[in-house]
């Protein structure tokens, strides 16, 4: 009787192991179809293309913005999607005016322009521009230090670089953005008259690269206006502030902050053929700002969300689950899409039980971060031998991305492409964030590295943690 059980115990092991080798062959075969696909026939390039060429620069409440949104819902409609529908949403409408436009005065009749940009939600300068001397300071902490008697009624001017050993970019991104944000709003409670913030950029050029900033609770009366300088004419103000701290900077904005008006996000979706309750999202944020033309910044997000999507028509795969393609508005100086977005589905009592963002540039894709319980990590690991082959190798817990952040509750697991991070702040916000600086492969590499991840989540489940159990950990 011992040799029968000990035989069946083998048979039943070896049964199981053999069922596990065919899964996993059966899953690295599904995601060589999808880099396929995506690789020969992808469609993401030539999205980017329209968006960022045809279209342009997508800043929230703009005329480009619902250009966008009427291309992006056009062309998922023509996927043949089960549903595509427009979610309405109340967002902020800013606007830049006239080109920006400053200089460095030295002596008397003696100037040199320099690069800046208004950071977004910033007020304009005085119709005849803003003049006075420099105060230059390393962040929000030295303000204090020089007090109102240093500060009032001079620029200050925020000079905190961005960390050149921190290899994770966004580490060093995140030391020093709360000066570009919070800047002027601390800077007026000490009497200064305008702000100037060092550009989030670890290299050195000519471009300012802009931001959202906000004023906090301080009267508009109070506001002062709050512009970023390239970081080649930050190094070069800081190096004549030590000469000469009798200089003046003149520097003129004009923009204005209007009344909020209607856009909206663009959803698309695959009903699932078995448990349609519940939801996979994948998205990215379609506003941009204005000053380059988004590729990067996150028409890639968009694109490569949006062709998850189309891979899976193409290979044939039906989802299990009901999976959504949601293109956010107001990502960048709101989050007004994402917060809505997660409202209605609260509201709808929908579950969703995996969300996917995109909004870290086009480069080649690293892995992936995941805000999800250990339990479900560890499962998540188990699949990172298939994405060995086509050189991801990243899976660690963190931040998943803005959009998909307000989905956050239960057993919801999100999740953040990672692709490379070296080059991306070099075209943050800037100018020079054109179609021209996306390389084809890597974005379709991205593309495909989405849908393999969606695909397994999908195909093999999320192990799903008592609540009450997960919130005592």
């Amino acid at each position: 009787m011992k040799r029968i059980f000990l035989t069946v115990l083998v048979f039943l092991s070896a049964h199981s192991a053999f069922s596990q080798m065919k899964a996993e062959e059966a899953d690295s075969l599904m995601l060589r179809k999808i880099y396929d696909m995506s690789l020969l026939n992808g469609k993401s390039y030539d999205w980017l293309d329209y968006l960022s060429n045809k279209i342009g620069g997508r800043l929230s409440g703009s005329y480009q913005a619902q250009q966008a949104v009427e291309y992006t819902k056009a062309q998922l409609e023509e996927l043949g999607l089960d549903k595509v529908w427009l979610q309405p949403v109340m967002v902020p409408k800013w606007t830049r005016g006239a080109k920006e436009f400053a200089y460095v005065q030295t002596s008397p009749g003696v100037t040199k322009n320099v690069n800046i940009a208004a950071l977004g939600g910033s007020v304009a300068t005085p119709a005849g521009g803003t003049k006075a001397r420099v105060i230059e300071v390393q962040g929000i902490e030295d303000l204090e230090r020089y007090g109102k008697e240093q500060i009032q009624g001079k620029i200050v001017f925020f000079n905190r670089p961005m960390r050149a050993d921190l290899i994770n970019t966004f580490e060093a991104y995140g030391g020093c953005v709360d000066q570009r944000y919070s800047g002027a709003a601390e800077a007026a409670k000490y009497g200064a008259v305008g702000v100037i913030v060092r550009s989030m950029n670890l290299r050195m050029d000519d471009f300012p690269h802009t931001g959202s900033m906000g004023y906090g609770d301080t009267p508009v009366s109070k506001r002062i206006p709050a512009a970023a300088i390239s970081t080649n004419d930050a190094s070069y103000l800081s190096g004549i502030l030590k000469m000469n701290k009798d200089l003046e900077f003149y520097y003129k904005l004009n923009c204005e902050q209007h009344e909020d008006v209607q856009s909206y996000n663009v959803i698309g979706e695959i009903t699932g053929s078995e448990n349609p309750e519940e939801i996979m999202v994948v998205g990215g944020h379609l506003d941009s700002w204005d000053l380059g033309d988004g590729s990067h910044d996150d028409g890639a997000g968009v694109v490569q969300s949006m062709e998850v999507l189309r891979l899976f028509k193409e290979v044939g795969y039906k989802p299990r689950k009901t999976l959504r393609v949601v293109l956010f508005m107001n990502e960048e100086n709101g989050l007004r899409g994402g917060k809505k977005y997660a409202e209605v589905a609260k509201t709808k009592g929908e579950h969703h039980v995996f969300a996917l963002e995109s909004d870290s540039g086009g480069f080649t894709p690293r892995g992936f971060s995941f805000d999800a319980d250990k339990a479900q990590f560890a499962q998540i690991l188990s699949w990172q031998e298939l994405f060995k082959p086509y050189l991801i190798h990243y899976f660690e817990l963190g931040e998943s991305g803005a959009d998909v952040g307000p989905l956050k509750e239960g057993d919801v697991v999100l999740a953040g492409l990672r692709p490379d991070s070296q080059r991306y702040f070099d075209y943050h916000h800037a100018a020079n964030d054109t179609f021209e600086e996306v390389n084809k492969r890597e974005l379709e590499l991205g593309a495909a590295t989405m849908a393999s991840l969606v695909y397994l989540v999908d195909n093999h489940g999320l192990k799903q943690i008592n609540t009450a159990k997960k919130e005592k950990m």
